[in-house]
């Protein structure tokens, strides 16, 4: 199996990857959050160097000219899309951010063509913030489960599923899946987002993301049979414990929103996540650019999957709140013995 030169992609957190035809597509929020950018490569170690081009850019005002979070790619029915999120001023009068779901299409075989176009808001009973949109379609079913706030459940968001009519419109009613309700999922903030499809043999996994976005972020997991009814709660179980978080011996801090591909070879389920390698943070986690693309091994057990712990970096990384000039820098792929000369110059 590869060896993978963590962390895979530089400065782009909530990553996405996408295996199509044995290629690799990336995506993730730019730390700018001003633009949604697709890159690929024939090899996940590859995709670090390979060309980014950016195929959406926010809007000058209204509903998606701020914070744009999150954006996954996806395959459905012959066509690509793109779920995100997106605001429009910071915060409602009510403290909470602006943040709504939108949709791109685009009906060419390549997604890195000019030709996307907004299919709009995905639209939702609640009104309210909403986020990390990511779909799946299960035995002719499209489903689409998202974060949401509940203003009769405290915290920021929880995970609902419904059906769906096409890849834009709920068709269902959405159900809640999870709420922030353990310790580990309410540590400075009360959240739950970030959820990930995960298939092995007659179960389905949902990962999801808890806490705030510092050194507290860790993974949560959900689990249901295969066959079970996905819209009923009770076909649901949740660990009570993160299954992926924090690990010091290694330097990583804060795991998590997360995707799964499989390997080069074929078989081998990866874990996609963003991790940082220090925890001194200056200001808001959230606009420190360090959230970098990392990659684990899923081992399947009896019990189901065994994620580890986040691996050590073996290549340079910033050590810095500075963001990378599209050109600049080391690439990931540095030798490993090259590590720390190059992090004094970081």
């Amino acid at each position: 199996m590869a060896v993978y030169n963590n962390p895979v992609v530089l400065q782009r957190a909530d990553p996405w990857v996408l295996k199509v035809d044995g290629e690799y597509y990336f995506t993730g929020s730019d730390p700018e959050y001003n633009c949604i950018a697709i890159r690929h490569a024939s090899t996940i170690n590859d995709l670090q160097s390979a060309p980014e081009t950016v195929v959406w850019r926010k809007h000058e005002t209204g509903p998606m000219s701020k914070y744009i979070w999150a954006p996954e790619l996806h395959r459905v029915n012959g066509a690509w899309y793109i779920y995100f999120a997106a605001a429009e001023r910071e915060f409602e009068p009510n403290g909470m951010p602006t943040h709504r779901m939108y949709v791109l299409e685009n009906t060419d075989a390549d997604p890195t063509t000019d030709n996307w176009v907004e299919k709009g808001r995905i639209v939702t009973p609640m009104d309210s913030f909403s986020l990390d949109a990511t779909t799946e379609v299960i035995d002719g079913v499209q489903y689409l489960v998202w974060a949401q706030k509940d203003y009769d459940i405290p915290g920021n968001s929880n995970l609902y599923i419904a059906k769906m009519a096409n890849p834009w419109t709920l068709e269902s009613e959405p159900v809640m899946l999870t709420k922030p309700e353990y310790d580990w999922e309410c540590i400075d903030f009360l959240v739950n987002e970030g959820p990930a499809f995960l298939f092995h043999g007659d179960k389905i996994y949902i990962t999801y993301s808890a806490s705030g976005t510092g050194v507290p972020y860790a993974v949560g997991l959900l689990t249901a049979d295969r066959d079970a009814d996905l819209l009923d709660p009770a076909s649901w179980t949740k660990s009570p414990v993160p299954v992926f978080k924090t690990c010091a011996e290694n330097g990583q801090y804060g795991p998590g929103h997360n995707s799964f591909v499989k390997a080069e070879d074929g078989e081998t389920d990866l874990m996609i996540y963003h991790c940082r390698n220090y925890t001194d943070i200056k200001g808001d986690p959230l606009f420190d650019p360090n959230r970098h693309a990392r990659v684990g091994v899923v081992n399947w057990t009896e019990s189901g999957p065994d994620f580890g712990v986040p691996e050590p970096d073996v290549v340079w990384s910033p050590a810095t709140t500075d963001v990378l000039p599209a050109d600049g820098g080391p690439q990931a792929g540095t030798p490993a013995e090259t590590l720390p000369e190059l992090a004094k110059q970081a």
